[in-house]
């Protein structure tokens, strides 16, 4: 939990208007979550931070690739990402009714911590589906495993030949 330290803004002695700060994403990140989707990457994270008198705005752009499995034949290859967010944290007293969309960060408080964030935007932009742009064709493709995929697939459609028993069946109307 220590290296997610790294991922915080301690915004209490900047001055109001816009930041930029920087974040690198890799392996190491995703080690301090034991569930993750993503163990693999190499990400950039770029973050613009407006500081307004009552609240904080921050505007996320994630980019570069991570280790995905192909769920067609099960190989390792690099799966690009892009993403934009923007969340708003509130300084309050009052506990708000947090959703997604706005934070919540008491007055005591001198740092938000992104790294929570930053898991969680990754994880919902990586595909649902995972497969290669281009399917046998690039370097990371299993083509022994995809040619037996397509004869397996070629097989089951010569093999599709009605049982008369259900010809009885078709009959009842």
């Amino acid at each position: 939990m220590k290296s997610l330290r790294n991922y915080s803004i301690p915004f209490t002695g900047l001055p109001l208007g816009k930041h930029h700060f920087d974040f690198d994403i890799n392996d190491a990140f995703f080690d301090e979550f034991e569930y993750s989707l993503v163990k693999k990457a190499d990400l950039k994270c770029q973050v613009e931070m407006e500081k307004q008198e009552t609240m904080l705005i921050l505007n996320f752009h994630i980019a570069g690739t991570i280790n995905a499995s192909c769920d067609k034949c099960l190989s390792q290859y690099p799966q690009p990402l892009d993403i934009h967010e923007q969340q708003i944290a509130k300084f309050s007293d009052e506990e708000i009714d947090e959703d997604d969309e706005i934070i919540t960060l008491h007055k005591n408080e001198h740092e938000i911590m992104l790294a929570g964030l930053i898991y969680e935007y990754i994880n919902v932009a990586v595909p649902f589906i995972s497969v290669c742009n281009d399917e046998g064709n690039t370097p990371y493709c299993d083509n022994e495993m995809l040619d037996k995929l397509n004869n397996l697939s070629a097989n089951n459609e010569q093999d599709e030949n009605p049982d008369p028993r259900w010809d009885v069946l078709k009959k009842i109307k």
